[in-house]
């Protein structure tokens, strides 16, 4: 009767993580989208428990036990480590698909026909690779890791070949699944690549590479399902590596970058201009001068960056959103699709703050609206307002799309300092004629800003 029992579950396991993609991918949806998720997975989770293989789950216990011990402390993260998060959700995912392929290569040799066995070092490849990456990535996110490159000569020589011999060790233990002791020698050089391969990479391309990350750990599972014949686990690996693959796609176009640029390019490098930036006039203001120009606007088109993030600033905005809206002033929030440091991290911070949904306009839509803005309030973010990507041949982000914020008649930018962004350039915008530089902590400025229209507002 389970026998029976077991394969509807996973069908319906099945049919619940497509819905989840489908759902997830709209805004009025995405709550149901995450119930349904999570259904799915826990039909899935309930599923496996009831296979007959299972003859103790004393171990199963244990690692139920270990794992809430680890994931609730994950779960209660604050949102504006979301890219964190991620990044340590991928390096368990892929650890875990990993160690069962280790364990079924050992429990199974020399029974390993050529197929499984190609699954299995596909499998265990992508998955310590993505473990010891994703780790890397947590610490650049974190700040515990330098977020610049990290490069010397010859880098890509050395990654490449490392690579190289990861598949070759690969390929030597399909052809002999007997060469065992070549199995620790493949794993080995799976966990250095994955290391090798992140420290070069800057923080102006984390969104692409979380986004990437996620398909390998897809990817991975999608070969443990093989291994283990298991078809729920190929569907919802191929959905997670495929939704991976097109996210990364679309990160890449938004920066109008490819793969082997952002894998193999050190995009983050601080430039010898960024170095003169003091020598160039700069015109600041205090929160109380800028109100003023806030409150008698008529549109307002905010644009949030990894700033308004660092500084947890996105209550604030909200309350400043609030405050403008009572005055008539019409407020747009501009939304780039790299802003931060994963895909949708400035739509997660303001669904956060309960900014309303159709306030959230993509880049596409909202460049034509800056020529009629006011004022472009500028909180954090820094490359993907640069107008150097439509001019300068020389910048490393030349070409990439960015918001035509310098289109609107007032410019105002709360930074913290005239530091460059994460591509390690000098922004043009911050030394505009309309451009005034609003410096401080993101949280503090914003608060000063809600503080003076409010007062404003009550003295009419």
């Amino acid at each position: 009767m389970i026998d029976k029992v077991i394969p509807l579950i996973y069908l319906a396991a099945a049919a619940s993580f497509i819905l989840a993609l489908k759902w997830l991918s709209a805004v009025h949806t995405a709550r149901r989208g995450v119930i349904v998720g999570v259904v799915g997975m826990a039909l899935a989770v309930g599923g496996t428990l009831l296979r007959p293989e299972i003859v103790s789950y004393r171990w199963i216990a244990i690692a139920f036990v270990l794992g809430t011990i680890i994931g609730v402390p994950m779960a209660m993260m604050p949102m504006t480590a979301v890219p964190q998060r991620t990044a340590l959700s991928h390096a368990f995912g892929a650890l875990a698909a990993a160690l069962v392929g280790t364990a079924e290569f050992y429990l199974r040799t020399p029974k390993l026909d050529v197929f499984t066995m190609s699954a299995l070092a596909l499998e265990v490849l992508l998955g310590f690779l993505t473990f010891t990456a994703s780790l890397m990535a947590f610490g650049k996110l974190q700040d515990i890791l330098p977020t610049r490159p990290i490069t010397y000569r010859g880098q890509n020589v050395v990654n490449l070949a490392l690579l190289a011999l990861a598949v070759a060790a690969g390929v030597a233990l399909v052809a002999s699944p007997a060469r065992t002791w070549l199995f620790p020698a493949f794993g080995a050089f799976a966990l250095v690549f994955g290391v090798l391969l992140i420290i070069p990479i800057g923080g102006a391309d984390m969104p692409t590479v979380i986004s990437l990350l996620n398909s390998y750990a897809g990817l991975s599972a999608c070969a443990m399902g093989f291994v283990l014949d298991n078809r729920l686990l190929i569907v919802a690996g191929a959905l997670d590596g495929s939704s991976g693959l097109i996210l990364s796609i679309i990160m890449c176009r938004a920066m109008n970058r490819s793969f082997a640029n952002v894998l193999f390019g050190a995009f983050g490098q601080v430039q010898a201009s960024a170095a003169a930036a003091e020598e160039r006039i700069v015109r600041s203001a205090t929160a109380e001068e800028a109100a003023p120009i806030l409150g008698n606007a008529g549109l307002v088109i905010v644009v949030p960056g990894y700033g308004m993030a660092v500084a947890q600033a996105q209550h604030k905005v909200r309350e400043l959103f609030d405050v403008l809206t009572k005055l008539g002033v019409v407020v747009k929030f501009a939304i780039h699709p790299v802003a931060g440091r994963m895909p949708g991290h400035m739509n997660v911070l303001l669904a956060e703050a309960d900014i309303p949904y159709d306030r959230l306009v993509e880049m596409d839509e909202v460049n034509s609206d800056f020529a009629q803005a006011d004022v472009a309030l500028v909180i954090g973010a820094n490359d993907v307002t640069n107008p150097a990507a439509r001019h300068d041949k020389s910048s490393p982000i030349y070409g990439m799309p960015i918001l035509d914020v310098d289109k609107a008649r007032t410019v105002m930018v709360i930074k913290r300092s005239m530091s460059p962004g994460f591509a390690g350039i000098d922004n043009e915008l911050y030394y505009m004629d309309r451009t005034l530089m609003v410096f401080g902590d993101a949280k503090a400025v914003v608060g000063n800003l809600v503080k003076e229209l409010a007062a404003g507002a009550a003295a009419r």
